[in-house]
């Protein structure tokens, strides 16, 4: 067979990419499509999800309603989407895998970024503790709710796998809300996941390194000059003043930045490369037991990203107009936390079976935690600006 038609017949074209047909199926069987794989259903069922929506108000680096043009978390995902589709595809992966990990990797995020995180961790300390790739899990296999058969997407293994291990294996002490899930089907955590996943995971890291230095320079919390002077983006600058001098000031830093973005594709592309022409995989499964992560930034770009990440930290994460309203959306959280636990007559009405069922103060608690992790960024400020008048 011509190898361009097989490349263009075949959902998987390299021996170690997962393959639909051999999937490890679904916690609950069902009929299979007959016109969609099960990858395909997957990542149609999290961009119809309810939490995929409301990842439009949801904080990436800034409040969602600070600006219309800085991104949000629906927008930073279908960035990271872009991105590894683009790589998967490169290596003859499954494209609708990579990109179903990649649109559901941000689900489990709790209003206000990490900073909505941070506070939801310490408030939760006593009942387990909160972390957003186990709350991901959590939002596909229980919270969305619109099925009549089960709760939760019903999504296969390899699709919950990759959401829950794509940043590497999940070591002791497992989150609660990952641990529960895995008791019944079980995500072999201790390994690494499929090639699809890390792909995933490493076009996050590129996708939110190059849009941070976006929306930091359209916050003016720097200047492109002092971007000209960070590792790597130096040599993107001088590549842009080379072919275009006297290029206007926002022409020449969206050129520099479309220049660093190629050069974070193109080393992950040159490591994975070389990483899996030594590993030689003949299945996803020889991937998962490399031991280590086969997708892969070199030492020498990884050094270079975290003088830029450092950068970032001192001057956009820490801004002081970024610390000050980090101060008040944690007073929300603080807020809204006990009075749903003092008041949980207060939640929606869909809430309250859960609540008549529980046994607990930690049962409880995980409820509560699970409603204001779902809330977005405005709908919290509703909330607490309610609480606060009353």
């Amino acid at each position: 067979m011509d190898p361009g038609r097989a490349c263009q017949e075949s959902p998987h074209v390299t021996p170690f990419a997962s393959d639909p047909d051999a999937s490890r199926g679904r916690l609950h069987p069902e009929e299979e499509s007959a016109f969609r794989s099960p990858f395909q259903r997957d990542r149609d069922r999290i961009i119809h999800a309810s939490a995929f929506r409301r990842l439009k108000h949801k904080t990436q680096v800034f409040i969602e309603h600070e600006g219309d043009y800085y991104r949000t978390r629906l927008t930073h995902s279908i960035e990271v989407a872009q991105v590894a589709r683009t790589i998967a595809k490169h290596f003859g992966l499954n494209v609708e895998l990579t990109e179903a990990v990649a649109l559901a990797h941000d689900l489990g995020h709790p209003p206000f970024g990490h900073t909505g995180e941070e506070a939801l961790q310490r408030l939760m300390a006593p009942y387990g503790g909160f972390d957003h790739n186990a709350q991901a899990i959590r939002i596909v296999t229980r919270l969305e709710r619109h099925y009549a058969e089960w709760d939760g997407l019903n999504l296969t293994w390899e699709t919950l796998e990759g959401i829950a291990k794509h940043n590497g294996p999940v070591r002791d002490p497992v989150p609660y809300a990952l641990a529960e899930y895995d008791a019944i089907h079980d995500l072999e955590l201790g390994s690494h996941a499929s090639a699809e996943a890390q792909i995933a995971a490493l076009s996050d890291d590129i996708a939110y390194n190059n849009h941070d230095l976006h929306d930091g320079l359209r916050a003016e919390l720097f200047s492109t000059d002092e971007l000209a002077e960070l590792p790597v983006l130096s040599d993107c600058f001088a590549e842009v003043d080379r072919i275009y001098p006297g290029l206007n000031y926002y022409r020449r830093r969206h050129e520099a930045l479309r220049r660093f973005f190629g050069v974070l594709v193109e080393d992950v592309i040159a490591v994975t490369t070389r990483n899996l022409a030594e590993l030689d995989p003949l299945s996803p499964q020889e991937v998962r037991d490399a031991g280590r992560m086969t997708a892969a930034f070199s030492r020498g770009l990884w050094a270079d990203l975290k003088v830029i990440r450092q950068f970032l930290f001192e001057r956009m994460y820490r801004a002081p107009e970024v610390v000050e309203v980090r101060r008040q959306v944690t007073q929300v959280v603080d807020d809204l936390f006990p009075h749903f636990m003092a008041h949980p007559e207060a939640l929606p009405k869909q809430w309250r079976k859960d609540v008549a069922e529980t046994r607990s103060e930690t049962e409880l608690a995980r409820i509560v935690c699970d409603y204001i992790a779902g809330m977005t960024d405005r709908f919290a400020l509703q909330c607490h600006g309610a609480l606060t008048e009353s």
